[in-house]
């Protein structure tokens, strides 16, 4: 295997992110899976909005491209369009991806772009203050919720699911190798790839909640695996979690694949087109 630095503008390092932030461990799984895949790295274009996740681009040796708030996809289905060519790959966050770039998501999935997005979801706004996201948990206490979020958070994947999103799955960062299995596996199937990337923020989630660091944030990450929260819940007293009660299941892995004309701008491209 291709020592990963050699995807990295080691120049533009010290990287920003806060320490026991998961997003680190994020792009060391997408940049393994690049290497398996042995992608052209003047072929692979990633494209970002902003936010804590946005940030990593900045630190590839690829071709990149930061856009505005939540528009990211819209930028990439430009690109793809324009050229067919290129493996387009989105990075963005609970908050960019799923406010203020929600549309711009789930429009790209209803038509089938060739693009692979990536969101990174931390449930919480991380690099502008700890505001609560679509994705924070009812109850849950951010800089604009201090008394508990009264909301209902989205499910970032069934939502995709319904968008019609043509491959959706959800991996976890606190299982890495299972993480670059399925960026490999989104990178090379053709359509709308979506990858949900459960990731964490010590710094204003864990903080604001009081669930500790990084360590302890991945440990209760890793137990919401529904192959391992399913096994915990006849347990009375199960160490490391907060109550007796384990967190509920997560599911997991590839949640959705299907074959689809991909869409190409002026017509759809069918699998066995040139």
């Amino acid at each position: 295997m291709t020592d990963v630095k050699t995807y990295l503008r080691e120049w533009a390092m010290p990287h920003v992110l806060c320490p026991g932030c998961a997003h680190g461990i994020v792009l060391r799984s997408f940049l393994a899976a690049v290497d398996q895949l042995q992608l052209d790295q003047d072929k692979l274009v990633m494209v970002a909005g902003i936010g804590c996740s946005s940030r990593l681009i900045g630190y590839v040796d690829f071709c990149t491209l930061h856009g505005t708030h939540g528009r990211a996809p819209a930028f990439a289905t430009g690109l793809k369009l324009a050229r067919p060519d290129l493996h387009v790959v989105v990075v963005t966050g609970d908050g960019d991806g799923l406010a203020i770039g929600g549309n711009h998501l789930i429009h790209a999935a209803r038509r089938n772009i060739d693009i692979t997005v990536l969101l990174l979801n931390n449930s919480i706004y991380g690099m502008t203050g700890g505001q609560a996201a679509p994705t924070t948990p009812q109850g849950a206490v951010a800089s604009t919720t201090p008394a508990g979020n009264t909301e209902p958070s989205f499910d970032a994947a069934k939502l995709l699911i319904g968008a019609g999103a043509s491959y959706v799955a959800r991996v976890l960062a606190a299982n890495p190798i299972e993480m670059t299995k399925i960026m490999a596996d989104g990178l090379e199937h053709r359509g709308f790839s979506f990858i949900e990337v459960i990731s964490d923020c010590p710094e204003y989630y864990g903080r604001y909640n009081k669930v500790g660091g990084g360590a302890e944030m991945l440990n209760w990450m890793a137990v919401r695996d529904e192959g391992v929260a399913g096994p915990l819940s006849s347990k009375k007293f199960v160490k490391h979690l907060p109550s007796a009660a384990p967190p509920p299941g997560m599911a997991t892995g590839v949640l959705q694949r299907e074959v689809r004309p991909v869409f190409s701008g002026i017509r759809r491209i069918d699998d066995h087109d040139s």
